[in-house]
């Protein structure tokens, strides 16, 4: 990934603070995270304090947190998702506990790491998937969908869902099954959400093959 960018670009791109993750987030989705490292504990403060987001990157190849002091930034994904915090509470452990939305998508162009090891993103965002109704024939992918989100354990997160649109039907289900975090890297990076849909499909097709 460029770490420096030309000037008439960096003019055009806004600053976003980055949490890289091994997981994906995709716009409304929900993700619960618990805050250790200051860097992040920092960030989240003025995140709320300014009512401002942070951005959720897949980590490529690294770790979340620093194993050594000379060790560097992990490699991100060029693409994430801008993420609002809408709950926080402090955890038994004592931990900060914070649940954060998925909100746009955006492009990272390049990242600067601050002395904390904060990584900054000069990102761009990108356009919402546009709408797409549910056809008849997927019609199974949506009862997948119904009943995971009446299961006690989801039914508490508050997840929402339009049950008749593909881009959201697919962002909850890859939300909720266990799929790898690189094939929903995948579908986060995609712009039709028919292909999102078609490549979901199959998916679950196989997962229910080798199931029986």
């Amino acid at each position: 990934m460029p770490t420096s960018l030309p000037t008439a670009v960096a003019e055009t791109a806004a600053t976003l603070p980055l949490f890289p993750l091994g997981t994906v987030l995709f716009p409304g989705g929900l993700l619960p995270l618990q805050i250790f490292e200051t860097r992040y504990v920092d960030m989240v403060r003025r995140c709320m304090r300014e009512g401002s987001p942070f951005g959720v990157v897949l980590i490529l190849d690294g770790h979340e947190a620093r194993k050594e002091v000379r060790e560097g930034p992990p490699s991100i994904a060029d693409i994430g998702t801008r993420a609002r915090i809408v709950d926080f509470t402090e955890l038994p452990n004592g931990l900060l506990g914070i649940t954060a939305r998925g909100e746009g998508r955006f492009r990272v162009l390049g990242t600067e790491e601050q002395a904390d090891h904060l990584l900054l993103g000069q990102v761009v965002d990108l356009p919402d998937l546009p709408a797409a109704d549910m056809p008849a024939e997927s019609f199974a992918l949506v009862e997948i969908l119904k009943q995971l989100l009446e299961h006690p354990a989801v039914n508490q997160l508050g997840l929402e869902a339009d049950l008749d649109d593909v881009g959201s039907v697919v962002g909850r289900l890859v939300d909720l099954l266990p799929v790898d975090p690189r094939f929903k890297q995948g579908l986060l990076e995609q712009q039709d959400p028919m292909i999102c849909l078609a490549e979901l499909e199959r998916l679950i097709q196989t997962m229910q093959e080798r199931a029986s």
